[in-house]
């Protein structure tokens, strides 16, 4: 029986998602119980062979798309609206998922008695960047689970909200804003409850701020968010540039403002001034009203 659709976006990172792919074929949840859905987002550097190549050891559907700029908000919808089982992993290529991963996002929702939207830890996870070289010298790709042992043992690159868990806990569902810390690299929703609030908004079309936005509509729908922390995984490190990533960000944030016009989505407008972890205690701290309590006085 099909129990969970892995989506992985991906775009001209042939070898990040060799490594995705192959920690996949290590997952202690049986073959037949998971399916893998690649949706390439226009690649021209032999993804489609790398995702080929793993027929035999994977449940994989390959999907291309001709490249249309960014779109990873479109690109991972087309695989939420292929997948066939009830609950949707998403990750974000070049993530390597511990072999007991899949099976604790499952048990999250197995155990819950409402719909939840739950995060996995993320190991060397970070916004700029930062040790890239000597991340990608000490993961051992060919085995996830022991590098994430090490990692875990030696308290080394820990998930950059390991500060917010710490302070909130890993059952955050209670605070104001809780989709604030649901980053798509690993997480998990209901199928249907993801199609219901209509996926990735597609007009985000830069980096950034689409996931929160989801995060958002599921928040709003009814879902309670945790953390599991056995639903692990390491990020590959890769190039990439924190202050295009915070600018093109900021725009989105924007977007987010303006769609949903209360005091809590506002404060997105504060960052990168006001830190983005503080921002739940800021509502607490203001008072400020509910986005449903806001939204439902403001319409008499």
């Amino acid at each position: 029986m099909l129990k969970c659709s892995v989506v992985i976006p991906t775009y001209n990172r042939a070898e990040l998602l060799r490594h995705t792919l192959y920690a996949l074929t290590l997952q202690t949840l049986p073959r037949e119980e998971f399916e893998v859905i690649v949706v390439d987002d226009g690649s021209d550097d032999g993804t489609a062979g790398v995702a080929r190549s793993f027929d035999d050891r994977l449940n994989l559907s390959y999907t291309f798309r001709e490249r249309e700029g960014y779109r990873a908000a479109k690109t991972r919808n087309v695989g939420i609206f292929q997948a066939k089982a009830d609950i949707c992993v998403l990750f974000d290529c070049g993530v390597l998922a511990g072999s007991d991963c899949l099976r604790a996002h499952l048990s999250s929702h197995d155990d819950a008695a409402a719909p939840v939207a739950v995060t996995g830890y993320v190991f060397c996870y970070n916004f700029g960047g930062e040790d890239a070289d000597l991340m990608s010298r000490t993961i051992d790709f060919a085995n996830p689970d022991a590098t994430i042992a090490m990692l875990r043992a030696n308290r080394q690159w820990l998930d950059m909200r390991e500060d917010f868990y710490t302070k909130y806990g890993d059952d955050y569902g209670y605070l104001p804003a809780p989709w604030m810390n649901y980053w798509t690299c690993n997480v998990s929703a209901r199928t249907d409850q993801l199609r219901a609030v209509g996926g990735f908004d597609e007009d985000f079309v830069a980096w950034g701020g689409e996931d929160i936005d989801l995060g958002y509509r599921l928040h709003r729908d009814g879902a309670h968010f945790v953390l599991n922390r056995d639903a692990v995984a390491i990020h590959s490190p890769h190039p990439k540039s924190e202050s295009e990533n915070n600018a093109e960000a900021d725009a989105n944030y924007r977007r987010m403002a303006d769609r949903y016009r209360t005091p809590i989505t506002r404060l997105l407008l504060s960052i990168p001034d006001v830190n983005f972890f503080n921002l739940n205690d800021i509502i607490t701290l203001r008072g400020m009203p509910a986005c449903a309590e806001y939204l439902a006085a403001n319409a008499r």
